[in-house]
């Protein structure tokens, strides 16, 4: 005991009153107390030589200016983390902070995801400016149809044409928060067909992504079809989506023609150049054919059944890529975050190279399933509508 008394004595010496301590490279650092460490942290921090460096390059520097005290590394690390200038100009945080909840469907037409495309430019010969879609989550049948505008009318003449009296009621449908579907309109057509309609958070296109994916397809399609006459594309339309219902797809392994109609369909090019059923079928006489298209219909609930199977493999092998990117980050009721700095809420100006990533605080009012949530601002106002997670991160005060 006394040995070590006498090595820490050896350690610390006062000159002038004052306590220094030597380190392990025999530098001699002026121990501080607490009112002197803080106006350290702060000068060394955010002062007139401060640059805003984390809390353990903040130590070292600390040190290197020829100061102690015990707890230096702890309280630098937590005055760096409190620091409101270094939270709203911190990085972009890209990892997600929740596993993949893939949207599952067990039978063809029971859930679709629909969206609006545009403002397309240029617009189509009659005016068209929008093309609102809808895809099945099961079988990947897509109907879409151009618009000069898509109002709630429009949405709801849509569905009820193109989906209800076509492949009956569905039990969900997904979409984003556009103001055609989120008006009393369709809220009354959705209570009157008992069907569960669900918007995705803002800013998150994976909540909707079968609906998202189409898009960007049908798009491709409509490009390089229009070789000659870009504002026909209204009148493309059809062929674009013959085209993207006869494809074979990877996640089903089947076309959505054959999950809808039991069968393949016949092609233009098989007719001109026989394929080997085309050539088959000339020789089968009616009761042949007949009892052939029996046998096909029979087996439509097999070939579902199948195309299930491959949907849950692809689905389980999509989210184990992506839940190796998984950042877990959950916040509770009352919790304040930063929101990462997008057109989100429309009064505020944003642009400029200086403007800050993030901007806030902001407090958690509701936490919904899935990773959404629905934030108030400090004097208690929705300054958006629910916002995914992804989009968050927890604030220090």
């Amino acid at each position: 005991m006394a040995a070590q008394i006498r090595k820490r004595a050896l350690r610390y010496a006062f000159v002038n009153d004052t306590l220094y301590r030597r380190t392990f490279d025999q530098m001699w650092l002026r121990c501080l107390g607490t009112k002197e460490a803080d106006k350290v942290v702060a000068e060394v921090h955010e002062g007139l030589c401060g640059a805003h460096q984390s809390g353990p390059k903040m130590a070292a520097k600390i040190k290197r200016m020829g100061y102690y005290w015990p707890t230096m590394v702890a309280n630098c690390i937590n005055h760096a983390k409190r620091c409101h200038e270094c939270q709203i100009h911190g990085d972009v945080i890209h990892q997600p902070p929740n596993p993949l909840h893939p949207t599952i469907a067990s039978w063809p037409f029971e859930c679709w995801g629909t969206d609006i495309i545009g403002p397309i430019d240029p617009p189509s010969s009659a005016g068209h400016r929008f093309i609102l879609a809808a895809t099945d989550y099961f079988s990947k049948w897509a109907e879409a149809a151009p618009f000069k505008e898509v109002t709630s009318e429009h949405v709801i003449n849509f569905f009820t044409h193109n989906i209800v009296y076509r492949f009956g009621v569905p039990r969900r449908v997904i979409s984003d928060n556009g103001t055609a579907f989120k008006i009393t309109k369709i809220y009354k057509f959705v209570e009157r067909h008992k069907i569960d309609w669900r918007y995705s958070s803002i800013y998150n296109p994976r909540a909707n992504g079968l609906a998202e994916a189409f898009n960007k397809t049908l798009v491709k399609l409509l490009k390089k079809i229009l070789t000659k006459n870009k504002r026909e594309w209204h009148a493309k339309m059809v062929e674009a989506l013959w085209a993207y219902r006869t494809t074979y797809k990877t996640p089903t392994k089947a076309t959505p023609y054959s999950l809808v109609f039991g069968v393949e369909a016949v092609l233009p090019l098989e007719i001109e150049l026989p394929s080997l059923r085309v050539a088959i079928q000339y020789d089968l006489t009616q009761e042949q054919n007949a009892r052939l298209r029996t046998e096909e219909l029979d087996a439509l609930d097999e070939v579902r059944l199948r195309a299930q199977q491959n949907l849950e493999i692809y689905r389980a092998r999509m989210a184990k890529s992506f839940d190796r990117m998984v950042r877990h980050r959950a916040f509770q009721e009352g919790e304040l975050v930063l929101v990462l700095r997008r057109p989100i809420i429309p009064h505020r100006k944003i642009g400029g190279k200086f403007v800050s990533n993030w901007e806030g605080p902001f407090v958690i009012e509701k936490v919904y399933l899935g990773g959404a949530y629905q934030l108030i601002d400090l004097e208690g106002q929705r300054p958006m509508p629910p916002i995914n997670g992804r989009y968050l991160k927890k604030y220090h005060a």
